[in-house]
């Protein structure tokens, strides 16, 4: 291999095993050499290296969703190339591949401003944006991620570095937004910022004996809000483990989360006929400083062992809501740790002004089950989940969010953009990986 600045480890090596840890710890990493880039010449390096010796490339920044144990292949671990570089004036945020979404909150609210970041803070910025990426926080506003991304800088097949934008490869631009890790390896990323320097937001926990009362007031409320409030209803049943706050350790609740950019005075005006539904176990609900984003969510950050999947609904009347209780209601039997059902709708509807490989517009809503336990329980995780998935089956739409899916789901990328979207990218692809190298994820295979 050409030489390289970062680390280049086969297996054996001192540091293979903390280079392929992944934070789904029912996944693993087995490949044939792990390229670790601290620059693009390391990532072309690693590209050619693997287009010489026919191996596909498996691009890895944190491993929240790994689709391959890419046995035999090339892993990319991008994690070291994480600068990020706030134009204030601007507008913008530029990263390196390795960025995680802590990183960019963080600097971007220094100064007033916020990404259309998820969740997590500690999943990849790139592998997000590019899977389309759902803001909880600002996403009914302003769209998906993909939506406002200036420009791209990636290494295709060939081992070229291109600066991809709107003017200068359309195509490419179109197809790497939404179209997840299948055209090459992104080593920066140029995306919008919004001045939000605060929100009023949270979650309400209620007893999950009242799953009923709550689903039905919050399926009711959410349609008369304004897009400034963006709002999700889950289930949970917690595991009781210390980190967790004690009402929530080991606890069956409902919850529903909310991010709201208007007042602190509105906020609570606009929540108080959800408040007034039951009492509270718990309610976080505040006026926050935008880099407390992630408190609303409050999701894990240290790897654990999990199976999560998603599936889009087209709609949820009262008899899908009736089948939602059924599924994980207090008289459910299920294994799940959590089903969230998040509202869509608002910006995520709309056309960016450069139009992206994204295909779940116009489905009003995401639902996501996830089980939590070991790989030795892997049949009981994966029944939980389809269990719920299956159930809310006639209210599916045909689409899918890439970054929700599973891993036996990547077998399957048409059904994820449908036919007409997916012919595109498949022509692309034939373009920019004709050998299809970067196949190790939810796969687009080159047009004939």
């Amino acid at each position: 291999m050409a030489a390289v600045t970062g680390s280049v480890l086969l297996p054996g090596d001192a540091g293979y095993d903390d280079e392929r840890a992944v934070f789904n710890l029912n996944h693993e990493l087995v490949p044939a050499v792990i390229v670790v880039a601290e620059s693009v010449a390391d990532v072309q390096a690693a590209v050619a290296f693997a287009a010489g010796q026919r191996r596909p490339v498996l691009v890895k920044t944190t491993g929240h969703q790994v689709i391959d144990a890419a046995r035999g292949a090339v892993v990319i671990a991008t994690r070291r190339m994480n600068d990020v570089v706030i134009d204030a004036v601007g507008r913008t945020a530029r990263v390196g591949g390795g960025a995680v979404w802590s990183d960019v909150v963080g600097e971007a609210a220094k100064v007033g401003l916020a990404p259309l970041n998820g969740s997590n803070p500690t999943v990849g910025v790139v592998a997000y944006t590019l899977g389309g990426g759902l803001s909880p926080s600002l996403g009914r506003s302003h769209g998906y991620a993909a939506d406002h991304v200036r420009s791209i800088d990636v290494v295709t097949a060939d081992g070229e570095l291109r600066h991809v934008d709107a003017e200068s490869e359309p195509e490419l631009f179109w197809a790497l937004r939404g179209g997840k890790g299948n055209f090459g390896v992104v080593t920066a990323l140029e995306f919008d910022l919004f001045p939000v320097p605060r929100l009023y937001g949270g979650g309400i926990y209620f007893p999950g004996e009242r799953m009923a009362d709550v689903l039905r007031a919050w399926t009711a409320w959410h349609p008369g809000t304004p897009e400034t409030m963006v709002s999700s209803f889950a289930v949970l049943r917690l595991p009781p483990l210390p980190e967790l706050p004690e009402p929530l350790r080991g606890a069956f609740l409902a919850t529903v989360r909310f991010a709201y950019t208007g007042t602190a005075e509105d906020g609570e005006r606009l929540v108080a006929p959800l408040r007034a539904v039951a009492p509270a176990v718990l309610d976080t609900v505040r006026d926050m400083p935008y880099a407390e984003v992630a408190s609303i969510h409050n999701e894990p950050t240290d790897p654990l062992p999990y199976y999560e999947r998603g599936i889009m609904l087209r709609e949820f009347p009262a008899q899908a809501q009736d089948k939602l209780l059924e599924l994980v209601g207090p008289g459910a039997e299920t294994g799940l740790w959590i089903a969230e059902l998040r509202a869509l709708g608002g910006a995520w509807d709309r056309e960016p002004a450069v139009p992206n490989a994204v295909a779940t517009r116009g489905l009003p809503y995401s639902l996501l089950g996830v089980s939590v336990g070991p790989l030795s329980e892997e049949q009981r995780l994966k029944e939980s989940v389809a269990e719920l998935l299956d159930g809310m089956e006639p209210w599916r739409g045909e689409r899918r969010l890439v970054n929700n899916l599973a891993p036996d789901e990547a077998t399957d990328a048409a059904a994820i953009y449908g036919p007409e979207r997916y012919e595109r990218l498949a022509s692309v692809k034939k373009t920019y990986d004709p050998t299809n190298m970067f196949r190790l994820n939810h796969n687009v295979v080159p047009a004939a």
